[in-house]
């Protein structure tokens, strides 16, 4: 399930939209000014940036600046002005598309439909993961580093794949422990820092990718 950051002063607005991506399908979290904006990406890592233009302080411009200072998360602009400087203004900075005020739900969600699809976020699904010379190829199951293939267990891939697909989102062991053994699995999250210090081992060099948050759990570094 794709991830869509709402970004927008005005609460009414934040919970309009939320409703219509909720029921879109994919999960919500928000952000009522640029620097709450440019922290959650870097925590949350979502797939899709929705966000205003007209914000007091920061407006949307500076903050789609600073957020590709160190992402290239999709950035879709919306405001209530359609002039076309505008325009150029937001898509010369990096935004990815742009939809102004009035709008349709359906366009909306449309529009964010096919910008998921294009950047293979779509369902959250990101079925091949480069970094450097590492490859995650989620549905086959394997693991390539430059052309040598990395055998993993069933737990050291799915650890692999949830780290990889949100890199520098920080994951907890309780988290880990949870979403890859279940919640009824028995032991303890000594079982995540061993399958993490195993994976480090059989990656070689691109373990280092796999960081540690001392006193938290881990995270997927993509190097950049």
């Amino acid at each position: 399930m794709a991830h869509v950051l709402i970004v927008d002063d005005e609460q009414d607005m934040i919970d309009l939209v939320s409703m219509y991506i909720e029921n879109a399908g994919y999960t919500v979290s928000t952000a009522l000014d640029g620097e709450a904006a440019e922290r959650k990406v870097k925590t949350d890592n979502p797939d899709l940036v929705l966000l205003d233009m007209m914000m007091p302080g920061k407006d949307g411009f500076a903050v789609c600046e600073a957020i590709r200072s160190f992402s290239d998360v999709p950035i879709v602009f919306l405001t209530a002005r359609g002039e076309e400087w505008d325009k150029v203004r937001a898509f010369g900075i990096g935004g990815d598309d742009y939809i102004v005020k009035p709008f349709s739900p359906g366009e909306m969600t449309a529009r964010i439909q096919a910008l998921l699809r294009r950047t293979g976020a779509e369902d959250g699904k990101k079925d091949l993961i480069k970094t450097g010379a590492l490859t995650i190829d989620v549905p086959a199951r394997s693991v390539k580093i430059d052309t040598c293939s990395v055998p993993l267990t069933m737990k050291e891939f799915d650890l692999l794949v949830l780290l990889a697909k949100k890199p520098g989102r920080i994951f907890s062991r309780e988290e880990l422990l949870e979403t890859v053994w279940g919640t009824d699995y028995w032991g303890g999250t000594r079982t995540v820092d061993t399958h993490v210090k195993t994976l480090r081992m059989k990656l070689g060099a691109d373990g280092s990718h796999i960081e540690t948050v001392w006193g938290i759990g881990y995270k997927f570094s993509d190097g950049a």
